[in-house]
């Protein structure tokens, strides 16, 4: 099994990762013994996790998160679905970087 994460850091970002050792990179990180965003922005809060059969899919998850906004980072943390819906269909308003796409994500999480 494989995981995406999310943590919410100290100075308020947020930092997403995978990994197949969820419980080891989550205690990595608030060690700070992974060099990474983290280890300068500690303590760490762990606000959301998904789990995925296959490395791809959790990467492919990763990198899609990472391109979303953070209001619809924050709209996926709190469960709000229908909120992440809103704020994909919104991207010709407001172009980002995020490929839009929901499907991933719903596809573990109902």
């Amino acid at each position: 099994m494989f995981w995406v994460y999310i943590f919410r850091c100290v100075d308020g970002s947020y930092y997403t990762g995978h990994t197949d050792e969820l419980d080891t990179r989550v205690c990595q990180h608030h060690s700070g013994a992974f060099p990474c965003y983290t280890v300068t922005r500690r303590p760490l809060e762990l606000v959301w996790t998904q789990d995925f059969s296959t490395r791809e899919e959790a990467l492919s998850a990763e990198r899609q998160v990472k391109g979303w906004s953070r209001k619809k980072k924050e709209a996926m943390i709190r469960g709000d679905w229908a909120e992440v819906s809103r704020l994909a269909k919104s991207k010709s308003v407001h172009p980002s970087t995020s490929s839009g796409r929901t499907d991933l994500l719903f596809s573990n999480s109902d």
